[in-house]
């Protein structure tokens, strides 16, 4: 039974299979909310691997991956980090914004994303050979990258690489109807709305509307929510608190969906 619904954009699927194959590392780059973990969900139930997500941050420290030693009543013991299950039992380890993980929590990486697939535990001493199903899939958003933050190329080299964007207005539609059971010219008008404020690109909108923020919009709709209020709380207050912003978004929003009086 699968729960994932993912639609393809290009040749993603085929790509990423062929790497799963090939034991190959991807890194796919993309905007927030524009797919990236339902993809990686997706193509774990179609190989039949286990997925391990990480959400990287800069507290994030390579024993949060490889794991560490615990204490109990019986005294010290191991426990695997979820990088190291993958590694051990099989699995995609998937490491979403990778570029918010301090360097020395990506050095782990480099034994296990070139041809040697080994991850070397410094605290046990052991050297794990990747079990063949493993996969290590890293993600993150070049619109945040800064010059400190950005992903060392000895690093990206090791990489099969695919770039996401926002789906086409069809696909993001269909997507819509999908996961929310709102009417298709309700999606249509969302859809609309998402592209308008995605070319407000001189703005302070430090990201734009995410396919997930017009699935939530639709979702209080469905619910029976006032369709101007559901835009207001799903969409425009999550993209700005500046007053200039929202006035904005708010009247964009109103072109589309009536303020109820």
């Amino acid at each position: 039974m699968s729960h994932s619904y993912y639609l393809p954009q290009a040749n993603e699927v085929e790509l990423f299979e062929a790497a799963a194959g090939m034991n190959l590392p991807v890194l796919i780059k993309g905007p927030t909310g524009c797919g990236k973990t339902r993809f990686i969900e997706t193509m774990g139930e179609r190989l039949g691997r286990e997925v391990y997500t990480v959400v990287c941050h800069d507290d994030l420290s390579a024993a949060d991956l490889v794991g560490r030693h615990l204490i109990d009543e019986n005294g010290t013991y191991w426990q695997d980090g979820p990088l190291t299950k993958a590694v051990r039992n099989g699995g995609i380890c998937y490491l979403d914004e990778i570029i918010e993980a301090r360097k020395d929590t990506t050095v782990v990486l480099h034994s296990l994303a070139d041809y040697r697939r080994v991850l070397p535990i410094d605290r046990t001493g052991e050297l794990i050979e990747a079990h063949p199903d493993f996969m290590l899939v890293v993600s993150y958003n070049p619109g945040y990258q800064n010059v400190l933050k950005g992903m060392k190329p000895s690093t990206k080299q090791r990489f099969i690489s695919l770039s996401f964007t926002y789906p086409k207005p069809d696909i993001e539609k269909e997507v819509i109807i999908k996961e929310s059971g709102v009417d298709e010219p309700t999606a249509q008008k969302l859809v609309n709305i998402a592209g308008e404020i995605r070319q407000l690109s001189d703005s302070d909108i430090q990201e734009a509307v995410s396919t997930r923020l017009l699935i939530y919009a639709a979702k209080l709709m469905v619910k029976g929510f006032d369709p101007y209020q559901a835009c207001m709380h799903s969409i425009v207050e999550s993209l700005s608190d500046e007053e200039d912003v929202l006035e904005v978004l708010q009247k964009l929003i109103s072109l589309h969906f009536a303020k109820a009086e």
